[in-house]
């Protein structure tokens, strides 16, 4: 896309909190060029936390957003969905602390993208444009950010049985998220439900809004929308947690084992280094790629 875009018209959407349980609504508003992507806490008179690395509070199971002690909890998904499918600028009104669960999945959030419809500015897009490796390693797990004049994503993952080694990988555009990555749902295993219970997570969790897995398989009576769903459920959060870089990315993303707390290292370590990235348009892009092609 050339230029910054919004949505046409407001929608809204309601349901619990994944881990708070907590009933909660989402109100989605176009908003002016240059704004980003803001949460606005509507029982809290509207006080504003900007969908950025600078806010990132906690990452674990889930990534939360923090500013000046209000809190935001499960972005990772409504951020996933903004980031493919282009949306740059919007706030999201929000009654609660956590972001609803929905299915697990960024299905419904697309859904409500498609109907608010997408409105373009004149104001030209600018792309964080990786010029040199990056990587982030821990304990036998790594992700990397190679140069690359597209969004790619190299996914790989190994979970216990029943699901074993997944690898997945795909140029990130609305088309491709919209029909390949969107509807994977969060996931988890039946003999950690009482410890996660125990912690004060997934409160508000049910066979409707997350796969659970036993083992001898799938507890959710429908079963996997995908042999690799597990895989290509921890791209989505991927993408929801690159988003918070705040502009459109332009690099070959490879995660082996990641997770949240990588993912966000990843982050902070690109925008601490500014000799690491450059900030592009399209055209200027474009016309590079040319001149490649012309010499």
């Amino acid at each position: 896309m050339r230029f910054e875009t919004t949505l046409q018209r407001p929608v809204e959407v309601a349901g619990v909190g994944l881990h708070s349980g907590v009933s909660v609504k989402i109100r989605i508003l176009p908003a002016p060029v240059s704004t980003g992507l803001v949460f606005l806490r509507s029982d809290l008179d509207n006080f504003q936390i900007p969908a950025s690395w600078r806010h990132v509070a906690r990452v674990s199971y889930a990534t939360s957003l923090m500013h000046q002690g209000v809190l935001i909890s499960t972005t990772e998904h409504l951020l996933s969905v903004f980031y493919s499918m282009g949306i740059d600028n919007a706030y999201i009104e929000i009654d609660n602390l956590e972001v609803p669960i929905l299915d697990g999945s960024g299905l419904p959030f697309v859904r409500l993208i498609q109907e608010a419809g997408i409105r373009q500015s004149r104001r030209k897009r600018r792309y964080l444009h990786i010029r040199r490796p990056i990587s982030v390693e821990d304990k036998g797990k790594r992700i990397s950010i190679l140069p690359a004049d597209s969004f790619r994503l190299t996914c790989d993952t190994d979970y216990p049985y029943p699901v074993g080694r997944q690898s997945l990988e795909l140029e990130v555009t609305p088309e491709n998220y919209a029909s390949e990555i969107a509807f994977a749902r969060t996931f988890g295993w039946e003999a950690d439900l009482d410890q996660m219970r125990n912690m004060g997570l997934i409160r508000g969790a049910s066979l409707e809004n997350a796969v659970c897995f036993t083992p001898n398989g799938v507890m959710n009576p429908g079963g996997l929308r995908a042999p690799d769903e597990c895989c290509r459920h921890k791209a989505l959060d991927l993408i929801g947690d690159l988003a918070l870089l705040g502009r459109p990315l332009l690099g070959h993303v490879i995660a082996e084992r990641a997770g949240h707390a990588m993912h966000a290292a990843l982050v902070a370590r690109i925008m601490s280094d500014p000799s690491l990235y450059e900030i592009v348009t399209f055209d200027q892009l474009a016309s590079r790629v040319a001149a490649v092609l012309v010499g």
